[in-house]
């Protein structure tokens, strides 16, 4: 059986953020049920052998608060975690891979873009290759991540292109996957399957826009996990908080005629969960209108240690 266990569901800076006082992060500090750390996921299929799809900046901590991805009883070093699958190379996504230095070898998924940014950098190489061993993934060609003997995991992904940006702290740099390649990659979601009952469901942290082509692929799809970062998309600017808007840092709204509630509404999806939420979106507030909204829309908001089965 496929599980699913949302390890933090919040974007960049968590909720509350270390350094914001708006009403949202005031709230979360005074209550911790609205409190979440920055958006990674679990997968398996054997409730044994996990995967990461990101790997947060709270990465330690979401581990030490995930029972099934604890070292097995007896041993004195053991992980459940065979692998980590990267969508992207922004910070709240690779930054946690930091946390898993200390020598359990585990095989890292990423396209070769978001491998580059991490060659590039050399704080990386304390994940030494004799242990995390680096592997390419291509848009629309299926993989298998294989269990720590070898063997195969049972579960198939798809890496598929969405709308999005590459990494915000590559603004006015060269990439370091080279000028003269396309940016498909920098920006991935994923169809996850379990191979032997079909089981399957869609992780998308980041996205821009939903296109025609994206909303044919989500039809009809048991569990999607899509992007919420704001509610509107000047909501940064109009509260103070920033001067980019959503669409400036690659994503699109949850609201408006061009947002994730009313592109996806016809797509007939049977779980729908936001996640990769800023601190910044009221949608956050469980008495909110906007709340009210979404759920009438039939759509959940993620939180940190949500089980789902698709």
């Amino acid at each position: 059986m496929l599980r699913v266990i949302v390890l933090g569901a919040a974007a960049g800076g968590g909720v509350p953020q270390w350094n914001c006082g708006c009403r949202i992060c005031r709230a979360a500090r005074e209550q911790p049920g609205l409190q979440s750390s920055q958006a990674s996921i679990a997968i398996s299929i054997d409730n044994s052998n996990w995967f990461l799809i990101n790997a947060a900046p709270e990465l330690r901590q979401q581990l030490i608060d995930t029972p099934q991805l604890h070292p097995k009883a007896g041993h004195l070093r053991h992980t459940p975690i065979a692998g980590v699958i990267l969508t992207n190379g922004e910070v709240d996504a690779v930054a946690g891979l930091l946390s898993m230095r200390e020598g359990s070898p585990f095989i890292l998924y990423a396209h070769q873009r978001v491998l580059a940014i991490l060659k590039s950098n050399s704080i990386f190489n304390v994940l030494s290759e004799k242990n995390v061993r680096r592997e390419a993934i291509a848009v629309d060609q299926s993989f298998e991540p294989t269990l720590p003997d070898g063997a195969p995991s049972g579960i198939e992904v798809l890496p598929f292109v969405v709308p999005g940006k590459s990494a915000w702290y590559l603004e006015g740099h060269d990439h370091p996957a080279g000028a003269g390649n396309s940016d498909d990659g920098d920006t991935l979601g994923l169809r996850i399957e379990d191979k032997a009952s079909g089981q399957h469901f869609y992780f998308i942290a980041a996205c821009a826009r939903v296109t025609p082509e994206l909303k044919q692929r989500l039809h009809g799809a048991p569990l999607v996990l899509f992007d919420g970062t704001v509610w509107r998309d000047d909501e940064l600017i109009e509260a103070g908080l920033g001067v980019k808007t959503g669409q400036r840092m690659g994503h699109l709204s949850m609201s408006g005629d061009d947002g994730a509630l009313a592109m996806l509404a016809d797509c007939e999806i049977a779980q729908k969960v936001f996640l990769h939420i800023n601190n910044s979106n009221p949608a956050l507030l469980p008495d909110s209108p906007e709340r009210a909204t979404l759920q009438k829309a039939g759509w959940q908001i993620g939180h940190d240690g949500m089980e789902i089965t698709p």
